[in-house]
C-alpha cells in the first residue's frame, strides 16, 4: 500500500493520497480545491488512477477539491451519511466497510466537530481523524451543529479504545505536528487529559475563535462537493 501525506499550507490542511501498488488504483481523503493541479500530478508521476475522494466532514475552512477532481478524472466522491451532500456518488455510514483491493477503510462516526463527520481506519493502522481528534489537541464545536460533549464521547469511547499503537492522522495541524499515535493522544492530549466529560465541555464552550476565514464561501461550495455558486447582480 502505498500512504501520502501532503499539506496545503494556507488552509493548514493534510490531504491523504491512499493507493493499491498492485492495480496502481488511489484514493484521495479530503482533498483542498487549490491543490488539485499538485495532486494530480502527483498521480500521473505515480502513475496512479484516481478511483474515490472521500471527505471526513464538510470543512469550513477551504473548499474541497473534489468536484475539480471529478470532472477531470471521473473519479466518485463520497461523504459521511447524513451530510448534506446531495452531489456525492455515496454516503458512508457508521461502520461501513469500505475496500479497493489490497485497502480496507473503516468508517467510524466521529460526530462534535460537526453533526456529520467520520473517522477512517486504514488496514486496521491508520486512523484518519478529521477534525475530531487532532494531535494534542481536537477540532472546535462552536458551528454546524458542533456539540462539545457529542466530540468528548467520540473521541473517548471510539476513537482511544483503538489499540494504543494505531497511528493518529489529523486533517489539520497548525504547528508542524504529523503524525501520533491512540497511546500518545490519551497520555498527553491537553483537551482530554484529567478532564471529565464536563470539564472538557466548559472548556470547549469558552474558547470564542474567531470564525475561519473562508467560512462563508467554503460551507455553501462543499456541499455542492466543491462547486463555488455565485450570486446574479
Amino acid at each position: 500500500m502505498l500512504f501520502r501525506q501532503l499539506f496545503d499550507r494556507e488552509s493548514s490542511t493534510y490531504t491523504y493520497l491512499i493507493a493499491d501498488l498492485d492495480t496502481q488504483e488511489a484514493i484521495l481523503i479530503d482533498p483542498v480545491l487549490e491543490q488539485v493541479e499538485r495532486d494530480l500530478q502527483l498521480l500521473t508521476e505515480l502513475n496512479l488512477t484516481l478511483r474515490y475522494c472521500l471527505e471526513t466532514h464538510v470543512h469550513a475552512d477551504h473548499i474541497t477539491g473534489t468536484g475539480m477532481l471529478r470532472q477531470k478524472t471521473n473519479c466518485l466522491g463520497i461523504v459521511p451519511a447524513n451530510a448534506a451532500i446531495e452531489c456525492a456518488e455515496h454516503q458512508i455510514k457508521d461502520g461501513e466497510v469500505f475496500k479497493l483491493e489490497s485497502i480496507i477503510i473503516k468508517a467510524i462516526a466521529t460526530p462534535g466537530h460537526t453533526t456529520s463527520h467520520m473517522a477512517y481506519l486504514i488496514n486496521g493502522k491508520r486512523l484518519l481523524t478529521g477534525d475530531a481528534l487532532l494531535i494534542r489537541g481536537c477540532g472546535r464545536t462552536d458551528f454546524q451543529g458542533g456539540d462539545a460533549g457529542t466530540l468528548y464521547d467520540s473521541v473517548t469511547k471510539k476513537l482511544f479504545t483503538l489499540p494504543d499503537d494505531t497511528l493518529v492522522y489529523p486533517s489539520h495541524d497548525y504547528r508542524g505536528y504529523t503524525v501520533s499515535t491512540i497511546g500518545e493522544e490519551k497520555n498527553w492530549n491537553p483537551r482530554f487529559v484529567g478532564r471529565t466529560r464536563q470539564d472538557f465541555i466548559d472548556f470547549m464552550n469558552n474558547l470564542n475563535l474567531p470564525e475561519p476565514k473562508k467560512m462563508m464561501e467554503a460551507l455553501p461550495a462543499n456541499k455542492t462537493c466543491g462547486q463555488i455558486l455565485t450570486v446574479k447582480q
